[in-house]
């Protein structure tokens, strides 16, 4: 499929937000109170609610204009300049209240386990005055748009009035209105074209439980009773499923690998189908394309968008899937530009390096230590010449294709790399991880690329060893027991102790 939705324009009326995520360490409790001490290492800002349908939007190529309610100040600035870094994205539309402060929600993680939200927001109802230009910039949107999405996060901007200006534009000028619903009360969105609930929203808004086909078939028909619209059920682990009136469901499993964080997987529905639409493609497709983008989105951490590139991707890898696992190690130029991807999404990037020959117990806690410490974990391997100036001529024991293609299919690891210097300094320049890790065997200042990742910014971790575990003390074992078949069963072919050996 060709996918190109630069000729897509979507507006967007709904509560805007700046999502805050200030990440760091925390090692002991307070003194004070039985809380613990967080040490901030980090701070990355995104948009949140309606504004991150916008973002998400652009970044699949569409045009944007965003309807909402900010304040005069500067997370109001920085909102602003965040969404219009991810491209075609009108923000003139959003309407200033000088008498509130732009809603912010901060989350404060501790290698990633968020244990604090902070949520900086006016519970006041909206002035007549703010109403009136919302409605006045909808009603105006309308005319331009190919699509109106209602971004309802039940924070003012979607008041009943507000709804019905935006619903009523849509029907006049024959454009779709999509709504991701946050309120009980739906009969406010009567006349949509589409409303998007999760499961716990369906059945909040219904009283019905959705949890199997049928008892969500009999729910979505009940808020298509009160609100006219076709439904688009967001079902978490069991996909997504459709229903519109004299038509028959249609029911997609979920297209997600690892799921990591929900955060704003509705907003990336939303979007995702918004274009779709917007495009002219059936509902089936459109959904498959939406489907596609929260199997993304919810295996990165926070709030995040999906790149109509990584969409591509998506879409390649499910036409033409790998016969076996992850691939084996990828030239270093790919890793750069897969590292500068994971760099714009915000993921905390890890690599550790080694021989790795013959993998042991001692290996696998080093990666699963490290891939506690990132996002994603790149390990460097050395080749088969670098092995043999470290260790010997006799080693590596595998081949640096075998080694690469067993440590591309461990679960802790994203991507591998090979490197033929002795040591790994080159790599670490290259692509500047932001965590370091290596064995606790050595101490910081021995740590190769130690420097370069700390003036960056970045830490380096020394991992906890596992006692007892060496790929050459497995080698001298095996020396040993090859020596010692003659003298236990007689003479055997050379043939014969390899097959019993293996």
């Amino acid at each position: 499929m060709k996918l190109d939705f630069s000729p897509c324009r979507v507006a967007i009326i709904g509560d805007v937000m700046l999502d805050v995520y200030l990440d760091g360490t925390a090692s002991r409790l307070s003194p004070e109170a039985p809380v613990p001490v967080m040490c901030p290492v980090k701070e990355r800002r995104v948009a949140g609610g309606a504004a991150n349908v916008a973002v998400n939007i652009a970044a699949l190529g569409g045009a944007v204009r965003v309807i909402g309610v900010v304040g005069d100040d500067a997370d109001a600035a920085s909102l602003i300049a965040i969404m219009q870094a991810h491209g075609a994205i009108d923000t003139a539309t959003l309407v200033v209240d000088r008498s509130r402060a732009t809603i912010t929600k901060t989350r404060v993680t501790a290698r990633h386990h968020q244990f604090v939200r902070i949520d900086r927001e006016d519970p006041r109802p909206f002035e007549a005055a703010v109403r009136a230009a919302l409605a006045a910039a909808a009603e105006a949107a309308a005319a331009w748009a190919d699509v109106l999405v209602i971004s309802d996060y039940a924070k003012g901007v979607c008041h009943d009035t507000v709804l019905r200006t935006v619903i009523a534009a849509g029907r006049a000028h024959g454009r779709p209105v999509l709504v991701d619903p946050k309120r009980r009360d739906i009969a406010a969105y009567a006349g949509a074209t589409l409303i998007t609930p999760n499961r716990r929203e369906l059945t909040e808004a219904t009283g019905l439980p959705c949890e199997t086909e049928a008892e969500a078939e009999r729910a979505a028909a009940a808020m298509t009773a009160v609100t006219g619209a076709d439904v688009l059920l967001t079902r978490s682990e069991l996909g997504m499923s459709y229903f519109a009136p004299g038509a028959p469901p249609i029911h997609l499993p979920t297209a997600a690998r690892e799921v990591f964080d929900v955060s704003g997987a509705g907003d990336t529905v939303v979007a995702t189908l918004a274009l779709g639409i917007a495009a002219g493609l059936p509902m089936a497709e459109a959904m498959r394309l939406a489907n596609e983008t929260a199997g993304i989105v919810v295996a990165k951490h926070g709030t995040a968008v999906v790149s109509l590139d990584e969409l591509r991707a998506a879409l390649d890898q499910e036409a033409h899937p790998p016969r076996s696992g992850r691939p084996g190690a990828v030239p270093l130029a790919a890793a750069v530009r897969q590292r500068e991807a994971w760099r714009r999404e915000g993921l905390v990037v890890g690599f550790t390096n080694g021989c790795f020959d013959l993998l042991h117990p001692g290996h696998v806690s080093l990666l699963e230590q490290a891939a506690a410490e990132c996002d994603r974990l790149i390990v460097a391997l050395n080749t088969d010449a670098s092995v043999r100036r470290l260790k010997g001529p006799t080693r590596p024991v595998q081949s640096e294709q075998a080694r690469a293609r067993v440590m591309g299919a461990l679960r802790p690891v994203d991507l591998v790399v090979l490197f033929d210097d002795d040591t790994p300094i080159g790599m670490i320049a290259a692509l500047q991880p932001d965590v370091l890790v290596k064995g606790a065997d050595y101490t910081i200042d021995r740590v190769v690329g130690a420097e370069i990742v700390q003036q960056a910014g970045g830490r380096v971790v020394l991992a906890e060893l596992t006692e007892g575990q060496s790929t050459t003390r497995l080698v001298n074992r095996a020396a040993a027991c090859d020596d010692a078949v003659p003298a236990l069963i007689g003479p055997v072919s050379s043939d014969t102790r390899c097959t019993a050996g293996g």
